[in-house]
């Protein structure tokens, strides 16, 4: 039997997820962090989709060298976000930059900024981008999981509803 796209009805049920991460990077000398502007959803740390045969952490550092010119080492997983509406597993972790590169803009990124801690809390204004900024910048080494339901279609911050937040672990 089949469904209405003629996938057979045994894999039309299949759950798939897109497994993506993040990292927010600190400059060791400074203290101060990196954000990118997207020029579709605005101010954000660097992250993106894990290719399939990467690892995580394989997949962040790519994605930071693609979006920002730098290189860095991946720290502490910092959390665990579950987009429930676009069916996202996103994973974050704390970065340092190794000194090497220069923040350049790219097609991902129209603008890469190192800035205050402070600063960065005012920049990033979409609710989960948000709350998982915050806990990167008050990571105290606890592990947190956070499931939500959030479109980025509609109007920014009308429809964010976190449906669980828990601790998982510590670093």
């Amino acid at each position: 039997m089949s469904d209405s796209a003629g996938i057979p009805e045994e894999k039309a049920h299949i759950p798939k997820h897109i497994v993506a991460v993040s990292g927010l990077i600190t400059d060791p000398s400074s203290g101060d962090v990196l954000l990118i502007r997207s020029p579709r959803r605005g101010w954000e740390f660097p992250g993106g989709q894990v290719e399939e045969g990467k690892s995580l952490t394989e997949a962040l550092i790519r994605e930071v060298s693609e979006e920002t010119g730098l290189v860095v080492s991946v720290g502490p997983l910092i959390g665990v976000y579950s987009n429930v509406h676009s069916h996202i597993v996103m994973f974050g972790f704390l970065c340092e930059w190794m000194g090497i590169g220069k923040p350049t803009p790219s097609l991902e990124s129209v603008e890469v900024e190192w800035m205050p801690r402070e600063e960065a809390r005012t920049r990033v204004v979409r609710p989960p981008l948000r709350d998982r900024l915050r806990d990167m910048l008050d990571f105290s080494g606890q592990i947190i999981y956070r499931s939500y339901e959030y479109s980025a279609l509609r109007e920014a911050g009308t429809d964010y509803r976190v449906r669980e937040e828990r601790q998982i672990g510590t670093t």
